[in-house]
């Protein structure tokens, strides 16, 4: 696959030196939500430049990263109370997993050392992040260095019985959650788990009522639950948190990708004070958490990610949202008879189809004959950048698409998967 340098970026498009635009319809890998050369980012950037770009985050401090984590806390879930940052979406995992084992080993529990996580879950590629990731394209190579997670099946709702709603699927499926709980709590640390959508795990997605049931066997049975909205917070989904449709409060709540509108490299665990607390002790204890990265809580990169929750505030981003996905259903509801469709999924502002050879069985297509590189190669070819995910066509584009711009995207990907199943 030939490389496309870019020279340039505004709004919605990519232009290449060639001069072509490219409308960048998956948000440059999910991350630029309300586009390039953004003004209101762009002059934070700027005005933070003048004062200060970086500065160590040990025993030191500076005003973007606590006004951040004030608003953080203030917007997320209630009981997240404490902020640590780090630098991209796999190095906050790899915190969260970390300070759950530390936080079980301070308090006399040196038993817990395991995860649990969802078959086809992927939660990033440095090795504790891909350990208990289950997508086996990223770690089978890398599978004597990993440890091992306990894995239960997904609640993905694109393998439900006919007949059988999102809803009744997902309860069904939490009962091997149930039984895992039940028989392994006292050497489990954390269950892991992306809220309502395994992104990198093709789109799959499931109904928020098995969030309520983890939650509450999480608490049952005294293990942390973490929650990886690294590619679904921020209004991705519809709320601005994804757990706010299950109205639950994790133990860990780990974001990056739309933090920082794709500008820097930033993210973010939020955690409570009862576990800060099992932390903050005398220093001949040694009890404190040992996690740090050099560039821990940039300040240009702490004010833009000010600037995004500025936009969240002062602009009625959900209320839009709500009208560019309800278009993008409509659109989407064009492919329900379609001979070579077998699911149409959508949950927010991520929607998703399946390329299947037959859409009754809907036993996919070859892997090896790459039929989303067809829709790629094709969109490309139209102006669009997609970037299908094996067999399926999805669809994260940022906040400030036009309909009719949304339209364009519909007409080049249902033109491409014509190209790709002929």
């Amino acid at each position: 696959m030939q490389l496309i340098p870019i020279r340039s970026a505004k709004g919605a498009y990519l232009t290449d030196y060639d001069d072509r635009v490219y409308l960048d319809a998956i948000s440059s890998w999910w991350v630029n939500i309300f586009g390039h050369q953004n003004p209101t980012i762009n002059a934070a950037i700027i005005d933070q430049l003048q004062k200060l770009e970086h500065v160590i985050l040990a025993g030191f401090s500076h005003e973007p990263a606590i006004e951040l984590a004030e608003r953080l806390v203030q917007l997320t879930p209630p009981g997240l109370d404490k902020v640590f940052y780090a630098d991209n979406g796999s190095s906050a995992i790899e915190v969260a997993m970390k300070m759950s084992f530390h936080y079980w080993q301070n308090t006399g529990h040196p038993k817990r050392t395991r995860y649990i996580n969802l078959s086809n879950s992927y939660h990033g590629e440095t090795i504790g992040a891909l350990a208990v990731g289950d997508v086996a394209l990223y770690k089978e190579t890398y599978e004597p260095l990993l440890l091992k997670p306990i894995t239960v099946p997904s609640p993905d709702c694109y393998l439900r019985e006919e007949g059988v709603d999102w809803e009744q699927h997902s309860r069904q499926m939490f009962e091997h959650m149930e039984q895992t709980l039940a028989k392994h709590s006292g050497e489990v640390c954390a269950v892991i788990i992306e809220p309502l959508v395994q992104c990198a795990g093709n789109m799959r997605m499931y109904h928020p009522v098995y969030l309520e049931l983890l939650s509450d066997a999480c608490k049952r049975h005294n293990v942390h639950l973490i929650a990886d909205e690294v590619a679904v917070g921020f209004a991705r989904t519809g709320t601005l948190f994804a757990c706010e449709q299950a109205n639950i409060s994790p133990d860990f709540m780990c974001l990056s990708k739309g933090l920082t509108g794709g500008y820097l490299p930033l993210s973010a665990v939020l955690t409570s004070n009862q576990v800060y607390e099992a932390f903050y002790d005398r220093y001949e204890n040694l009890t404190a958490f040992l996690h740090s990265h050099s560039y821990t809580g940039n300040a240009l990169a702490c004010r833009t990610a000010v600037a995004v929750l500025d936009i969240f505030e002062q602009q009625p981003v959900l209320e839009t949202n709500a009208l560019t996905a309800a278009h993008m259903a409509r659109r989407l509801s064009e492919l329900e008879d379609h001979p070579h469709v077998g699911d149409i999924r959508q949950t927010g502002m991520i929607a998703a189809f399946e390329m299947v050879p037959d859409r009754r069985s809907k036993t996919p297509y070859p892997w090896q004959e790459r039929r989303g590189m067809r829709v790629y190669r094709h969109a490309l070819d139209a102006g669009i950048l997609l970037r299908p995910l094996a067999n399926t066509i999805y669809f994260m584009p940022p906040y400030i698409l036009s309909e009719h711009e949304i339209d364009r995207m519909m007409d080049v990907a249902i033109s491409g998967l014509n190209h790709a199943v002929s």
